[in-house]
C-alpha cells in the first residue's frame, strides 16, 4: 500500500509570509478571491500577514476605490443571501453579520429592508416546522417548545405570541390558549432576555 503524502497542518501559514513578495493589496485580492470579506476581516488577514498599517491602510483604500471593498453591500447582499434560503429573524443576521465585524449602522441600515411583514412571515414558516416536529407532545408543551425555538432564532416575543396563537387556533388540539400563553411567557421572556444578552 502506498503512503499517504502529509499535507502540513495548515496550508495558510505559507501565504502569511511577506517573503512571497505579495504587495498588501495583492494578498488582499488573493483573499477576496473566493468569496466577499468585509474591511475589518480583510484588515485582520493583512494583520496576520504581517503587513505594516500604512501597507494595510492603503491596501483597504485601493479595494474601495475599486469597487471590491464596501460592508454596506456585504450587509444587504448577506441579508438577501440568507432570507433567499431559508426563513432567518433579524435578530440571527445581525448576531451573523457582527460576526464577520459589520459595525452596528452599517446593520441596522441593512436590516431597515427587513419589512416587519416579511419578519412575521418567516417566524410563521419556523414555528410551523418546529411544530410539527414536536407532534407527539400535548399543545402546551409544543407551543412551549416552539416559542422557546423562535426566541432562540432571534424572533421578538410579540411575533412569536402571533405565530403561537395562530398555531393553537390551527391546531386539532383543544385548550385555553390565554391559559397557555401565560403559562408559558414567563420562560419565553427569559428566553429572549438570555439572547439579547448574547448581543
Amino acid at each position: 500500500m502506498q503512503k499517504k503524502q502529509r499535507i502540513p497542518k495548515n496550508i495558510k501559514e505559507q501565504r502569511t509570509k511577506k517573503a512571497k513578495g505579495a504587495s498588501a493589496y495583492d494578498e488582499a485580492l488573493y483573499f477576496l478571491t473566493p468569496k466577499a470579506r468585509t474591511v475589518r476581516e480583510v484588515e485582520n488577514r493583512l494583520d496576520e500577514c504581517n503587513y505594516s498599517e500604512g501597507e494595510i491602510m492603503a491596501a483597504i483604500d485601493r479595494l474601495r476605490n475599486n469597487g471590491l471593498l464596501n460592508d454596506e453591500k456585504f450587509a444587504r447582499d448577506f441579508i438577501e443571501s440568507r432570507l433567499n434560503t431559508k426563513p432567518v429573524s433579524r435578530g440571527k443576521l445581525r448576531r451573523q453579520l457582527r460576526e464577520h465585524f459589520v459595525e452596528n449602522a452599517v446593520i441596522d441600515e441593512a436590516l431597515s429592508a427587513v419589512s416587519d411583514e416579511t419578519e412575521l412571515s418567516n417566524a410563521a414558516a419556523a414555528g410551523s416546522k418546529y411544530f410539527r416536529q414536536y407532534s407527539n407532545l400535548p399543545l402546551k408543551e409544543r407551543l412551549r417548545r416552539t416559542g422557546s425555538r423562535l426566541v432562540s432564532c432571534g424572533y421578538a416575543f410579540d411575533d412569536v405570541k402571533t405565530v403561537l396563537s395562530e398555531l393553537a387556533e390551527n391546531s386539532e388540539e383543544t385548550g385555553n390558549s390565554d391559559e397557555i400563553y401565560d403559562e408559558i411567557e414567563f420562560s419565553l421572556r427569559s428566553a429572549e432576555n438570555g439572547a439579547d444578552d448574547e448581543e
